[in-house]
């Protein structure tokens, strides 16, 4: 991860996410579920994406679609250039270890790691020398600021700092994408604005490629656009702010 990231790119960057017809079903008993429905999306690289809607719209379906957690059904799905649904599950988990930093609601640290110990755990699986290592940590934890609780377990944190550790370890391989998931819905309000002024941050000052699911109308305001779900399709398109 370098110091110094690109700029945001601009409204005419090239797609980094595109999703053609993109359907993904379950069968339950004799029931077919259809989280996504023939789904068309296109995301410019370097935007900052909320999505919203309902129960059940698919808006964690998707995201986990972009992760390669998750196959689609039918159609295309192309990330950074790559058709990840064409991918062995070999080379989905390397793509993934490369190209994508997950922050999920529940932070899911292990409590018996130290912060720093929590987010170097993401380059264990990947050939660094150990100086290296602890080069990359030390800077996601400065990005974050909690470079001065390096030490600290989960249980000595704060809610926001938590989630901070989390946002460290999904930054600490220098992902192109970033995921959240709800990543201030078990936030006060004060913590949850500090988290979003965070993301905010990344994606302004590094670049990043951000989608967030959020049911919260003020979190999705610190995106660049609005997408709408509801029974898996796109229902409306709003920049950041914009009244439905």
């Amino acid at each position: 991860m370098s110091d110094e990231g690109p700029p945001p790119a601009s409204p005419e960057a090239p797609p980094f996410v595109e999703c053609r017809a993109l359907t993904r079903t379950y069968q339950s008993g004799e029931r077919t579920i259809k989280p996504l429905d023939a789904l068309d999306l296109s995301v410019p690289e370097g935007t900052f994406l909320a999505l919203m809607g309902p129960s059940g719209s698919g808006k964690t379906t998707l995201l986990n679609l972009l992760a390669g957690i998750d196959r689609p059904s039918s159609g295309q799905l192309v990330v950074g250039g790559r058709d990840i649904a064409r991918l062995s599950r070999g080379e989905l988990a390397r793509w993934r270890s490369q190209e994508v930093g997950y922050v999920f609601q529940l932070y899911n640290l292990v409590p018996v790691l130290t912060a720093y110990e929590n987010v170097e755990l993401p380059l264990l699986i990947h050939d660094l020398e150990r100086k290296e290592r602890h080069r990359r940590v030390a800077l996601a934890l400065e990005l974050v600021g909690l470079a001065e609780r390096h030490d600290h377990f989960p249980r000595q944190l704060s809610g926001g700092q938590e989630q901070r550790v989390a946002i460290a370890r999904a930054l600490v391989t220098d992902p192109r994408l970033i995921l959240a998931d709800e990543p201030t819905g078990d936030l006060d309000r004060e913590a949850a604005a500090a988290v979003m002024e965070l993301l905010s941050q990344l994606h302004r000052d590094l670049g990043k490629t951000i989608v967030m699911v959020t049911h919260d109308p003020k979190t999705a305001e610190f995106a660049d656009l609005t997408l709408h779900l509801e029974k898996g399709r796109l229902i409306e398109a709003l920049p950041a702010g914009g009244e439905a």
